[in-house]
């Protein structure tokens, strides 16, 4: 390297250390003895020698041959000096980059949480997150069949979740909500190709299109009457992938069995097990087009239950979280235990459409009498949503606002109104012998309106107002009194 180009080396190594006091000192010295002698002059040798000299002290690499300063002055001994402080320099860089190079890198954002990740190739990472929903539940008329008002928090979930090098990848959460604490999932992945994962442990069952729907990404509060018919967790293991960069996806499970709209025991209730599978496919994903937001595909189960109780047999609510069937408690489920569901949403730009059908039939024994059924509920919903302020609609809900609420400022987030219709009907023959028809209704019919204001990407305000009338349900034959219920919610997820 030209004697000239190593002086500019060595004072911009210095600039960029503990030497941001004295770099000019170095570039002075360099200057001086890249010009000829009449120009040197004007600075002694003999003073940038002494500068020299602090400088070495600083970095600890003063020679014995440095002196007091009053020695006669070599530049060729300056040079060699000089060569020292950029070989030093370039090992100080050397070691700064390798510490960089292996520390984790760790980031924290309102939009994704806190996260770890290991040092290049990086394919060590563990992410921290959370959803915290905070309700306000409040009923109209309701003198028949009275409603607590109430404030509660409906979801208090923290997560942890990553990957464990390429092949392994995780998810544990808590729901902290309710009188005592619960696990929501808890599962690993084997991650041996996009088109073959399989999955071990507890998780959402791959059935219901609303129910795998991230809880915090629900068009309203609550879920629909088709999520009624849809298991929710279950313990058990299943083979997941996608083809096509993603337009088909499917997955295929063995399960402990859970019932409907709820999750499944921690332990096996009855020695039996569930078959799960669901194919879902988005044929025109990637194309860009007016289609790229249309997805279909169908959901279907299959095994034995036997026995009685919650972990058996199902008690169907409201959209207001009433419930408003279930069997008598002497009946069993004792069989067959299938569903299957075909489902669709559409999504392009502002407008979201999702609807669901879902059929649930059990096998059922009153040990009285030995009677038998086969019984087949039903129910079906269909959700649309708007966005007002223009951002687009998608199955995770509003994902950014074009403008964050700012007090005081010019953005108010994003804004969308939400409606929902749907009906779940019970089997005829359920009455009367599995089921009280002066305690219990055959058929719910619901309609809702919502407004969802999304304040920033992390945080979100919900209002409902949701009906719901019918058909039996009280004494004589009569109708169960309507259902009026406005609920609102603030989250907060990250």
């Amino acid at each position: 390297m030209p004697y000239r180009h190593r002086r500019a080396t060595a004072t911009a190594a210095l600039s960029t250390t503990v030497l941001h006091p004295v770099p000019w000192l170095l570039g002075a010295l360099g200057c001086a003895l890249a010009l000829p002698a009449q120009a040197q002059s004007q600075v002694s040798v003999e003073e940038l020698a002494r500068r020299l000299e602090a400088i070495e002290q600083r970095l600890g690499t003063a020679s014995p041959a440095a002196g007091d300063g009053t020695a006669a002055v070599d530049t060729a001994d300056l040079d060699q000096r000089l060569r020292v402080i950029e070989r030093k320099l370039e090992l100080q860089a050397e070691a700064e980059a390798a510490r960089v190079a292996s520390a984790p890198v760790v980031s924290l954002s309102a939009a994704k949480g806190l996260s770890i990740k290991s040092a290049p190739p990086g394919d060590v990472e563990v992410k921290f997150r959370g959803l915290i929903q905070a309700d306000g539940r409040f009923f109209i008329g309701d003198e028949r069949v009275p409603q607590n008002d109430t404030f509660l928090f409906r979801r208090v979930e923290p997560t942890i979740e990553g990957t464990w090098g390429s092949l392994f990848a995780f998810r544990l959460g808590a729901q902290l909500a309710g009188d005592s604490a619960t696990v929501n999932d808890a599962y690993v992945d084997l991650r041996f190709s996009p088109r073959a994962t399989v999955r071990v442990g507890r998780y959402k069952v791959p059935l219901g299109l609303e129910r795998l729907q991230s809880s915090s990404a629900g068009a309203m509060v609550e879920g629909g009457f088709a999520s009624e018919l849809a298991p929710v967790r279950d313990l058990g293991v299943q083979l997941q992938g996608e083809f096509a960069e993603g337009a088909l996806s499917y997955a295929i499970g063995a399960f402990n069995g859970a019932p409907d709209g709820r999750d499944g025991a921690t332990t096996n209730p009855d020695n039996e097990f569930e078959l799960i599978g669901r194919v879902f496919v988005e044929p025109w994903k990637n194309s860009g087009g007016a289609l790229s937001g249309l997805g279909f595909g169908v959901g279907a189960s299959q095994g034995d239950k036997r026995g009685s109780g919650n972990n058996f047999l199902p008690r169907y609510r409201t959209p207001g979280q009433a419930q408003f069937f279930n069997y008598r408690s002497t009946v069993l489920a004792d069989g067959q235990h299938s569903r299957w569901s075909p489902q669709a949403y559409y999504y392009r730009n502002r407008l979201g459409l999702l609807g669901e059908y879902i059929s649930a039939r059990q096998e059922v024994l009153l040990p009285t009498g030995n009677a038998r059924a086969a019984l087949d509920h039903r129910a079906w919903q269909l959700t649309a949503g708007w966005v007002l302020t223009g951002e687009d609609a998608s199955y995770r809900g509003v994902v950014r606002p074009n403008q964050a609420f700012t007090p005081g400022g010019a953005g108010w987030g994003a804004f969308e109104l939400v409606a929902r219709y749907g009906r779940l009907s019970i089997d005829e023959d359920a009455f009367p012998r599995f089921a009280d028809p002066n305690a219990v209704a055959s058929q719910a019919d619901s309609w809702g309106l919502g407004l969802n204001w999304y304040l920033t990407s992390n945080f979100k305000l919900v209002a409902n107002y949701t009906h719901t009338d019918f058909e039996g349900g009280a004494a004589a034959a009569a109708d169960r009194e309507d259902e009026k219920a406005f609920f609102t919610r603030a989250q907060l997820s990250f």
